[in-house]
């Protein structure tokens, strides 16, 4: 994926917001671990995300000139939801584990977190190289 600036920028962005509906299927998850009936939903991280940066496609850019910057959308991304198959089934019918997905909460938070802190060294180095990289004019 080449938009003409920073594809790093482009997936990091991708990841956070990727991140961003996975903890809404969590939180959802966790809202409703009481709820009789309920079936725990899931989202496939990893394939949501290499779809959305077209990792496995050989998509060509296309411009009117060669010097133009195409820009590839990363976003708004679509993941798939779908009903946990691991989900064990309580006397209820609900299949919410509390204490499963409040360590994928966890692991969720702690991965947007490091997403984050990357997006903004990348930027940070973005900005020195903007402002005073070129200092020795």
């Amino acid at each position: 994926m080449s938009n003409g600036f920073d594809p790093i920028i482009g997936a990091l962005n991708t990841s956070l917001n990727l991140r961003l509906a996975n903890q809404g299927v969590i939180s959802s998850n966790i809202a409703n671990a009481d709820t009789p009936g309920y079936k725990a939903k899931a989202m496939e991280f990893e394939s949501a995300l290499r779809d959305a940066l077209a990792v496995d496609s050989s998509t060509p850019a296309s411009g009117t000139d060669p010097h133009h910057i195409v820009h590839h959308s990363t976003d708004p991304v679509d993941p798939e939801i779908f009903e946990d198959p691991n989900g064990v089934e309580s006397l209820d019918g609900n299949t919410v584990d509390r204490a499963s997905e409040m360590a994928k909460m966890s692991e969720n938070e702690i991965l947007y977190d490091s997403s984050v802190e990357l997006l903004k060294r990348k930027l940070g180095m973005l900005k020195y190289a903007i402002s005073e990289g070129g200092g020795n004019r």
